[in-house]
C-alpha cells in the first residue's frame, strides 16, 4: 500500500484494510492537533489508489473491512464518493464495512439522501471530532464548531441509519474550564446519541498553538486527578445514552470500556477508587497518543 505523512485511525480499525485516499485535512486549523499541520491537504492521485485496491484484492481477501484515510474522507464531492465506493465493490466485493472520519463541516456539506446513497453502498460508520461540547471551549481551539452545529452534525449522521463514533478530548478546557468543559460536552452527547464514545486525554504536542501555550504557562493543563474527576463529572452527566464506551485509549490515565448505561456505576466506582489513591494510574512515561 502507498502510504503518504501519517496516517491516523480509529482504534477499532485496527484489523481493516486501510486505503489512504486524501492526505491531510481541509481544515487543519484546530489549536491541538498537530497530525497534519505541515501537511497540505489533497486529494491522492487516481492511479494511487487503484494501485492499492489492486493490492488489497491480491493480499487482503482475509480483511472484512475497509477504513478511508486520512482524517477527511468525507469532504470529497458525492460524485468522487460514488465513484470510489463503486471500485471497492467491483474489486473487493468481500468488504463488509467501510468507515471513515468525517468533521460535522463534511456532514453539513452532504443531503440526507446523499448519505443515505453512501450507507446503500457499503459506508457503515463514521468516526466524528467533537473534542468538546462546550462552545468555550471550541471557540478557544479554533474547532469552527459549536456544541449546536456537532449535535445537529451527530443527528444526521444517525438519521441516515450510519454507525456514530464520537471522540471527546479531556483536559481541553484546560484548568478553568475543565469542569463547563464536562458537563457541556456531556450534554452535546446527550442530545447527539451516539453508538460509540471514544475519550481521549490531552497530550499536548510543540508543534501547536495550545503546545506553545502549554510552555508559556498561558495553558494550565489539568492534574492527572483533574483529568479523573474530570471524567467522573463527564460520564456521571451521561443521561440515557445506549452506546459502547472506551475511556481506553493510551492517552489515558484510568482505561476504561463497556457499555453505558449497564457499566457507569462500575466506571464511577472504578473513578473513585483511583481518586483515592487505592488504583494506580497509568504513568505518564507509558501514555501515548
Amino acid at each position: 500500500m502507498n502510504y503518504s505523512g501519517n496516517i491516523i485511525r480509529p482504534p477499532s480499525e485496527a484489523n481493516s484494510i486501510i486505503l489512504q485516499v486524501t492526505v491531510g485535512c481541509s481544515y487543519n486549523k484546530c489549536t491541538f492537533c498537530g497530525v497534519y499541520k505541515d501537511t497540505p491537504f489533497q486529494l491522492k492521485a487516481p492511479e494511487t489508489i487503484n494501485a492499492d485496491l489492486r493490492f488489497a484484492q491480491k493480499y487482503c481477501r482475509g480483511q472484512k473491512r475497509i477504513f478511508l484515510a486520512d482524517g477527511d474522507v468525507l469532504i470529497l464531492s458525492q460524485k468522487k464518493l460514488i465513484a470510489l465506493f463503486d471500485k471497492i465493490r467491483q474489486q473487493l466485493p468481500w468488504i463488509t464495512r467501510i468507515s471513515l472520519y468525517g468533521n460535522a463541516r463534511a456532514v453539513r456539506n452532504k443531503s440526507a439522501e446523499q448519505l443515505a446513497t453512501l450507507k446503500s453502498m457499503g459506508l457503515d460508520r463514521v468516526y466524528m471530532g467533537l473534542e468538546s461540547g462546550c462552545d468555550a471551549v471550541l471557540h478557544s481551539v479554533r474547532k469552527g464548531e459549536t456544541g449546536e452545529s456537532m449535535t445537529a452534525a451527530g443527528r444526521k449522521i444517525t438519521a441516515a441509519g450510519l454507525f456514530l463514533s464520537v471522540t471527546t478530548l479531556l483536559g481541553l478546557g484546560g484548568t478553568a474550564l475543565s469542569a463547563q468543559h464536562a458537563i457541556d460536552t456531556a450534554e452535546v452527547l446527550n442530545k447527539m446519541a451516539p453508538h460509540q464514545i471514544a475519550v481521549l486525554t490531552l497530550m499536548p504536542l510543540e508543534n501547536t498553538k495550545l503546545g506553545r501555550e502549554v510552555a508559556a504557562g498561558t495553558f494550565t493543563l489539568p492534574s492527572p486527578f483533574e483529568i479523573l474527576q474530570e471524567l467522573q463529572l463527564l460520564i456521571s452527566h451521561l443521561q440515557n445514552v445506549r452506546c459502547q464506551f472506551h475511556a481506553n485509549h493510551a492517552s489515558s490515565y484510568l482505561p476504561l470500556s463497556g457499555r453505558l448505561p449497564r457499566d457507569k456505576d462500575a466506571f464511577l466506582a472504578s473513578i473513585a477508587t483511583a481518586l483515592h489513591g487505592s488504583t494506580p494510574l497509568v504513568p505518564d512515561y507509558r501514555r501515548a497518543l
